[in-house]
């Protein structure tokens, strides 16, 4: 493929100015622990289910530490001496508590426990978890891989089995990946539902059991179809930790899991989101799960022709915060848009310019390109237009994951024909297209080259104004998407405690263990 020639000095600039971003958070995020890290340490321990008035046993023992007791000690403390002193099983020990047969406050002021007893719980777990990452690797490796974008494509009925209908046909019709939308809202519960779901607006709630439904529908139509299609949902939200320990069991390919997303959309407080996306992404690496970061949608409130730099610049410290868990590369799908007003000239110059300089600047990450949403219109045909121009687009700058847009964007929820239509023109399109971007080269000083330096530049300047103030004072600025921030507001800041000096959490000391084993 062709290059931009970007000046790779400015490039490694920018990574260390995001890494210096990123290290910054990262010093804060080492100092505090959250509700959701605790019950997601719980669900490791092998935790499950819920009491019976529908309270799940992960968040009735964090409100009871809570109230009772201090859950900056963290839920390891009090498991591992409740372990040694009543010899039940942490699903026992969560199960007395609901009860009110047990109050763990007595092990507050106890000594350092033993916390060996924990381990042959959290290891049935790990166990649990690479026998699902090998499946997928040993799947994988035996179907041909795919030289051109995974065609991704959403399910959104509120009912996993209407889901699990259209996700099929999809895959039937040249879909290789398949992501079930959550539920409007559900970022927002601080809790995970239990159990199959059968009603959800504007998407179906993420569970463990809808996990399970969905991924053995899809293993059912991998082996009719002779390839696998992979599997996504949301690791996000005020129980991003949870969702993304349930997703590694259940064997989900890919998570939604960006750092700054849930801070500027959805008004949970950053440095929840930030201690939050830590632990969820040391698990995501360890399972070898592709996240998928949000930057495509600052375009969605802000221009996405005069903001472009902001996508980059998020792109950059996205980055860092992935390679601070050990993460590999392969596995940081950074996001991205098709989103330019239509209106302006040389408009699709302006956006292969910047699909083509992420993919140089991000060789090895499985870059993930969003279609047009908001200059679509309740013109169908001139959609499809659109889609076409967003589908040459990514085939032609050989994007990874190719989240195809659909006709109807601005008129309804797709019905099942409008993701066949899209299908159908992306299909169409990757054939016809395949070699384009090989076959071509830009010219030296030409709009799709300057604009990419402009770009990257612009991107340096911000990335160094927020190295100057600090990602806090960034974020309160409202300098991604034009959306303001405050450090001290938003959702779920009540569930962030700074660490107790004795505070100990194996099972997150285990993962950066294998991890580091791995490298």
């Amino acid at each position: 493929m062709a290059t931009l020639n970007l000046d790779h000095k400015i490039i490694t600039s920018c990574r260390a100015i995001a890494r210096d971003i990123a290290n910054d958070v990262q010093d804060m995020i080492e100092k505090h622990t959250t509700t959701s890290v605790e019950r997601a340490t719980l669900r490791m321990l092998g935790i499950d289910g819920v009491d019976p008035f529908d309270v799940p046993y992960v968040n009735v023992i964090t409100s009871h530490l809570t109230k009772v007791g201090e859950l900056s000690l963290g839920v390891s403390h009090y498991m591992a001496h409740a372990i040694k002193d009543t010899k039940f099983s942490p699903q026992e020990i969560a199960e007395e508590v609901s009860k009110g047969n047990l109050d763990l406050s007595k092990y507050t002021h106890l000594g350092k426990p033993d916390f060996q007893v924990l381990t042959k719980y959290y290891q049935e777990v790990f166990t649990k978890i690479d026998e699902s990452t090998n499946l997928r690797n040993a799947w994988i490796k035996s179907t041909t891989e795919k030289t051109t974008p995974l065609k991704y494509v959403i399910v959104a009925t509120g009912n996993i089995y209407e889901d699990i209908k259209q996700a099929v046909s999809a895959a039937e019709l040249g879909a290789d990946v398949i992501a079930v939308i959550r539920s409007t809202g559900q970022s927002l519960l601080d809790f995970v539902p239990f159990g199959a779901t059968t009603e959800g607006f504007g998407g179906t709630f993420a569970t463990q059991e809808n996990f399970r439904l969905m991924r053995k529908a899809l293993d059912d139509v991998s082996k009719k179809l002779g390839r696998y299609v992979r599997l996504v949902n949301y690791a996000s939200g005020l129980c991003m930790p949870e969702i993304a320990t349930m997703g590694a069991i259940e064997r989900l390919d890919m998570m939604l899991n960006d750092s700054l997303y849930g801070i500027i959309f959805r008004d949970i407080n950053m440095k929840r989101t930030f201690i939050d996306q830590y632990f969820s992404r040391l698990l995501s690496a360890y399972s070898k799960i592709t996240i998928n970061t949000g930057e495509d949608n600052y375009l969605t409130t802000s221009d996405a022709f005069e903001h472009a730099h902001t996508v980059l610049a998020s792109q950059f410290i996205n980055e860092q915060f992935a390679k601070l868990a050990k993460m590999e590369e392969k596995y940081m799908g950074l996001g991205h848009a098709f989103e330019i007003d239509p209106a302006v000239e040389n408009s699709f110059l302006y956006e292969l310019s910047q699909a083509l300089m992420a993919r140089e600047i991000f060789p090895k990450a499985p870059l993930k390109y969003m279609p047009p949403t908001k200059h679509m219109t309740g013109d169908i045909f001139m959609g499809t237009i659109q889609n076409a121009l967003f589908n040459i687009a990514t085939v032609t700058s050989h994007q990874s994951i190719h989240l195809l847009g659909m006709m109807t964007e601005a008129i309804h929820t797709p019905f099942v024909s409008d993701r066949a239509l899209a299908l159908n023109n992306a299909n169409y399109i990757e054939k016809a297209f395949k070699d384009f971007g090989n076959e071509i080269s830009f010219k030296k000083d030409g709009i799709i080259q300057k604009r990419a330096e402009e770009t990257l530049q612009n991107a340096h300047n911000l990335l160094v104004t927020i190295q100057k103030e600090g990602m806090f004072e960034t974020l309160k600025m409202g300098r991604f998407a034009g959306i303001s921030r405050n450090e001290f507001g938003g959702k779920g800041l009540d569930g962030v405690f700074k660490k107790h000096q004795d505070y100990l959490n194996p099972v997150m000391d285990e993962l950066i263990k294998r991890l580091e084993v791995t490298k």
